[in-house]
């Protein structure tokens, strides 16, 4: 079983700047593969980035260049760095791991573990 914690969240104006920590314990390693999704109200959650055990990074189009998604493995801890925020990415942020062998890292069915969310939004 594993836990996550995310943190990080709040109002920030447009073009600002947040990083959301996300502290894994339990039966985790340094080669899981972490993600980030979004919900925003009234729409499906959606991928936004995932670190995978080598270090390899992905990003959804609508943020690549902007955020970075990065991992202490000493701290069991996976960051995203939110920078030139926009209305748009107004969401709660999940941060998962546990990706099911063989699954796309960019599905929200393909992770077992999540977090309970944090608030990002972002005031024009």
């Amino acid at each position: 079983q594993v836990q996550l914690v995310e943190s990080g969240g709040g109002l920030v104006q447009a073009g600002g700047s947040l990083r959301l920590p996300c502290a894994a314990s339990g039966r985790t390693t340094s080669s899981s593969a972490m993600g980030w999704f979004r919900q925003a109200p009234g729409k499906e959650r959606e991928f936004v980035s995932v670190i995978r055990g080598f270090g390899n990074t992905y990003y959804a189009d609508s943020v690549k260049g902007r955020f970075t998604i990065s991992r202490d493995n000493a701290k069991n801890t996976v960051y995203l760095q939110m920078n030139s925020l926009k209305p748009e990415d107004t969401a709660v942020y999940y941060c998962a791991t546990d990706l099911m062998y063989g699954s796309s890292w960019a599905l929200v069915s393909s992770f077992r573990s999540w977090g309970q969310g944090t608030q990002v939004t972002v005031s024009s």
